[in-house]
């Protein structure tokens, strides 16, 4: 695979093509798993998550969060119930907290900088990421000034057709595109990613995926299976495979070598073993949640969404233990991007 930065769309396609249709990639992954090694030998850095709102003004055809839902419990966190999730993260070791949510209005400029502030005169030396959409430069750069580090923006799909497929009218892939490079521009470590399996997906749109990100060169790239979410669209939708989604961030890992790139928590609902197979495909970041447990359930954006045990602060030890015996180091400092 050595020759994958100078691959073209057509032959990136073959490939993946190539690569499903197999029973097993083990060669593959293997390759990956080395090349994440190189760089950043065997740490999997572990992220504080914080789902601070299940609100959200977008209908995105795949996301249980659509405006257009009504059957969810929606939740907003106050801003004090988020400091004490952060208390709770520093205290188990966290260094970086992740603060994700649906497009809320409540969560505008001004509300946002005044917690980030408060997040960052806390915890110094933390990282922050945040992760709640598409938003104009300003507000990207009030996010930045005030102290967040990182932001979280998955592209879904680099494929204008599929885009349109996957979202209402309104939403383009022009607009996502010009967020990522703005964040990119402003100072942000930048993370996009996508969905493997998602309606109307074909080896095509993931070669154009492969492609964007290879001229983009985000710090992070998040990759899951699509998951269907019972009040959607696409409810009726069968979910992404495994087997698809380790051989899509096996190719992510070598083309993007010094990224960093979470086992998601999509991979440990859709099968056991799936977070460690995840690391074994190249992927080196694990995001327990540290939401308030009592709302995790409200946070439905796709069906039986792991949200306890491993996948939870309150689990870290045995979450720790599992990534030990995976033949992983945890690793809680912030974890930045090597460039």
């Amino acid at each position: 695979m050595s020759d994958l930065l100078r691959l073209t769309k057509q032959e990136l396609t073959l490939l993946i093509a190539d690569l499903f249709a197999r029973e097993t990639a083990d060669e593959l992954l293997a390759e990956a798993n080395l090349v994440r090694q190189t760089h950043y030998g065997k740490a999997v850095f572990l992220r504080g998550l914080i789902e601070i709102s299940s609100y959200c003004v977008q209908n995105c055809y795949y996301c249980g969060l659509r405006h257009a839902n009504k059957s969810i419990k929606r939740y907003r966190l106050t801003r004090e119930e988020i400091l004490s999730c952060c208390e709770l993260g520093a205290a188990l070791g966290f260094h970086t907290f992740v603060l994700q949510g649906g497009e809320d209005p409540y969560f505008n400029t001004s509300v946002m900088c005044d917690l980030i502030g408060a997040i960052r005169m806390a915890h110094p030396g933390c990282a922050i990421t945040v992760s709640l959409g598409e938003k104009d430069r300003s507000t990207y750069q009030a996010y930045f000034d005030a102290g967040a580090n990182r932001y979280l923006l998955r592209h879904e799909t680099a494929s204008a057709v599929h885009f349109a497929r996957l979202h209402p009218a309104g939403q383009t892939l022009v607009s996502r595109k010009h967020c990522l490079y703005t964040l990119r521009e402003i100072g942000f470590q930048v993370g996009a990613g996508f969905m493997v399996g998602s309606p109307g997906q074909t080896a095509d749109t993931l070669a154009e995926d492969l492609l964007f990100l290879r001229d983009l060169q985000p710090h992070m790239v998040g990759i899951g299976p699509y998951i269907p979410q019972k009040d959607t669209p696409f409810r009726l939708s069968p979910a992404g495979r495994l087997h698809e989604t380790l051989i899509m961030i096996a190719l992510t890992r070598l083309m993007l070598p010094k990224a960093l790139m979470p086992a998601t928590t999509a991979l440990a609902s859709i099968a056991p073993d799936g977070r460690q197979r995840g690391l074994a495909a190249g992927a080196n970041v694990v995001m327990p949640n540290l939401s308030p447990p009592e709302r995790r359930g409200g946070y439905a954006i796709y069906d039986d969404k792991a949200a306890f045990g491993t996948e939870a602060a309150e689990g870290l030890a045995i979450l720790k233990q599992h990534i030990e015996q995976a033949g992983y180091v945890p690793d809680m400092c912030r974890g930045d991007a090597l460039r």
